[in-house]
């Protein structure tokens, strides 16, 4: 008797709106899946159409499109003899779903619609579609003439049911539903579903690949059973980066895994799993036996097909695995720079281009790229076909091999030291050491006759010359000078980004790397339309702290020993005029705050959900070692002025790779008013109030402590008094 079967999942690398090209990709895992032993492959979240259509879900022609590639699959001899299921939208009574379609041999088994959809983060999915609200029901659903010419069928079941083969019983779940509390995997293993699985479009954030890895374990380790997780990975067309990450759990344990970061647009992964241990699993659990003997019970499909083989018995159950994690500066390495590969090689640019300051922040972005080349390199000799093809059609070189990462880093990368008079000669020696060792294409420049040029038409006009505040300059002349070098070095860098392929003897442009923080975005430390302004940014949702971690790290793992200095200097815009020579403007001083603090209000803020009171009322107790109340206070209203003088600033912030859970990404992350009455005059008023009632408190405290105290020597020295004539005469008078 058949017991084992083999199940694939794979993880795709999709666009949004690439049918051909998500149509070839889920073929190749299907033909993967096969070459594998697998008899039942599942795949990610609408693989389809790509997640990210967005109100593209709106047009009728994404439905029609999906439809035509699911014919296609329908067609395929490559989808001969194995179960699969697709994620794909589909609408029904004029309703839109995110549905899972099963099939095997040109017949569609089921149409499974999400239940429960996703609205926090960067989800917006009940804009779109809606849940199915129909528990253990289903419907017909009607196919469209072009379809049931293929599977001549004119009605398939729709809703929430499960597919019975003759040797076991399959669900499903999407995305979501694993992460809600009521999750449809509890009753479906007690309806006797051995195998769950799961298409997801789960994004990273940084230090949260364990969420999903124990919500999956946690699935089965109550109930048992098999729970396959398949995730999307790379940028299907926005900011966030889905992070693959997929795997299969048997009884509460990990048995197979997938990358979390990868450049190969497949990656399949196989489970052999042994229908007996899960049996003997549940019937183990006395609690969960008498549960399903009253459970309710699903619609079931039954289809005549098997996962398992009767000659079974060479086939290797699949044991459980450990499960490691990716430290956060490896995170780093890694996420953002698979990120940027897909960018550049879907926006048909020939590279990127980076002005280079040689602080902590523009040097993390040129470690990223080198990361990416780094990646590229590896994925080629170990023989990714399609990455050594992206890399010839980038650089318009159909005979090139790229092995060493500095010199594909050459061709990817321009970095550019713009110097102006307040630039110091430390800052330009680290950004060319820098650019030495990672292999840039790397050049100085000097703006300060452009500087000078505009300077000089607005003296023209108004008969005013701006001075710097070391100069005798008011504040507003002071940072409008800075701002004048800060946005000239953006407009310079779109100049020479169009135009360097052109001098380097290449067809092409370049894209413009941005490389603000996301602590400096929250804060709103930023010239609005400088350098922050590029064509994406793949540290701006990236916190300082977390960033000079990752230059720590990257010191030592691609050899760069100028990184030390870099770390060690410390942050400076070089806006403001040198003191012999020597920088004296540094960030923390310019802000009025720390960076640590910095991410210590933006968690509260955002991940937290604190108003100005809230935040104070947390802080004042976190940091009672180190600030009074009222120095709390005073921190936690300059946060929110600047905050609230600054937020306009995010609603043209460079689209950044996602990866804090505290971004202020105004674009869907992060909805907040862009004006604000920026006193907060009645928070404020809260704040002052509470702080007073503390210093009151505290005097009425040390007042008691005193009267305490006097009571208590005041009744010592009675108690000596009568002690010592005790002693004297041996009897107390």
């Amino acid at each position: 008797m058949g017991r084992k079967v083999v199940v694939a999942v794979c993880t795709l690398n999709q666009w949004a709106l690439d049918f051909e090209g998500n149509l070839n990709r889920i073929l190749q895992s299907i033909q993967e899946a096969k070459e594998m032993g697998a008899l039942y492959r599942t795949g990610p979240e609408l693989e389809i159409c790509g997640y990210s259509c967005e109100d593209h879900f709106h047009e009728p022609d994404t439905f029609l499109h999906s439809w035509q590639v699911l014919a296609e699959l329908l067609k395929s001899a490559t989808c001969k003899d194995i179960l699969i299921d697709v994620g794909m939208p589909v609408q029904h009574r004029n309703v839109s779903y995110n549905c899972r379609v099963a099939f095997l041999n040109k017949k569609i088994l089921l149409i499974r619609p999400k239940m429960i959809l996703c609205e926090d983060g960067n989800y917006r999915e009940t804009r779109w579609f809606s849940g199915w609200t129909k528990e253990r029901q289903i419907e017909d659903y009607y196919l469209p003439r072009m379809i049931a010419a293929i599977t001549n069928q004119t009605t398939v079941p729709i809703g929430d049911a499960v597919i019975s083969t003759r040797d076991t019983c399959i669900g499903f779940e999407i995305c979501e539903e694993l992460w809600n509390p009521q999750s449809r995997h509890i009753p479906l293993s007690l309806d006797g579903v051995e195998i769950i699985s799961n298409g997801s479009g789960s994004y990273m954030e940084l230090r949260k690949a364990y969420v999903t890895v124990d919500l999956v374990k946690s699935a089965t380790f109550k109930s048992g059973g098999a729970y396959l997780f398949s995730n999307l990975r790379g940028c299907d067309g926005q900011r966030i980066y889905f992070n693959g990450n997929s795997c299969v759990a048997v009884n509460g344990e990990i048995v197979s895994r997938g990358l979390q970061f990868a450049l190969h647009d497949v990656e399949v992964i196989t489970a052999t799993i042994d229908l007996e241990d899960i049996r003997s699993y549940r019937t183990q659990i006395r609690s969960r036996s008498h549960l399903a003997a009253s459970n309710a019970p699903f619609p079931r499909v039954s289809v005549d097909f098997s996962l398992s083989d009767d000659e079974d018995i060479y086939l290797t159950i699949s044991p459980p695995i450990e499960y490691k994690y990716l430290t956060p500066e490896e995170e780093i390495e890694l996420g953002p720079a698979c990120w940027l590969w897909d960018y550049l090689r879907r926006s048909g640019q020939g590279g990127f281009f980076l002005p280079l300051s040689g602080g902590v922040d523009s040097t993390s972005t040129a470690c990223i790229v080198f990361s990416m080349c780094t990646q590229i390199c590896d994925a080629v000799e170990k023989g990714e076909s399609q990455v050594l093809y992206d890399v010839r059609k980038i650089l318009c070189q159909s005979d090139y091999t790229p092995s060493d990462p500095m010199e594909l880093c050459n061709r990817l990368l321009v970095t550019c030291y713009m110097a102006s008079e307040n630039s110091s000669q430390e800052t330009k020696l680290r950004a060319s050491q820098l650019a030495s060792e990672i292999g840039s294409y790397h050049f100085p420049i000097v703006i300060d006759s452009a500087v000078n040029a505009v300077i000089g038409i607005f003296t023209t006009a108004t008969g005013l010359v701006p001075k710097f505040r070391s100069k005798g300059g008011c504040p507003r002349q002071n940072l409008a000078l800075q701002n004048i070098q800060a946005r000239l070095r953006m407009v310079l860098s779109y100049l020479f980004a169009q135009l360097m392929l052109w001098v380097r003897g290449r067809p092409g442009g370049l894209l413009v790397l941005g490389s603000s923080n996301v602590d400096e975005a929250l804060r709103g430390y930023m010239t609005k339309y400088d350098c922050s302004s590029a064509d994406i940014n793949p540290i701006g949702g990236i916190s300082k702290t977390d960033l000079k971690s990752f230059l720590q790290y990257a010191k030592s793992r691609f050899f760069l020993p100028s990184l030390s200095e870099i770390l060690q200097a410390p942050p400076t815009a070089e806006l403001e005029p040198l003191t012999d020579g020597q920088i004296t403007q540094t960030d923390e001083q310019d802000m009025g705050m720390t960076y640590a603090e910095l991410s210590e209000f933006g968690r509260l803020r955002k991940t937290f959900h604190c108003g100005p009171f809230s935040m104070f009322q947390k802080l004042v107790h976190e940091w009672s070692n180190k600030c009074s109340p009222q120095e709390v206070a005073e921190k936690v209203k300059h946060f929110f002025r600047c905050y609230a003088i600054n937020r306009h600033k995010m609603t043209v912030l460079t689209p950044s790779y996602h990866a804090e859970s505290y971004s202020p990404d105004d674009n869907r992350f992060d909805h907040r008013p862009f004006l604000y009455r920026v006193h907060w005059n009645w928070q404020f008023r809260t704040i002052d109030d509470a702080v007073a009632q503390m210093a009151k408190d505290k005097r009425i405290k040390q007042g008691d402590s005193s009267t305490k105290q006097e009571t208590s020597s005041s009744n010592t020295n009675i108690a000596a008094h009568f002690n010592m004539r005790r002693d004297r005469k041996g009897v107390l008078i």
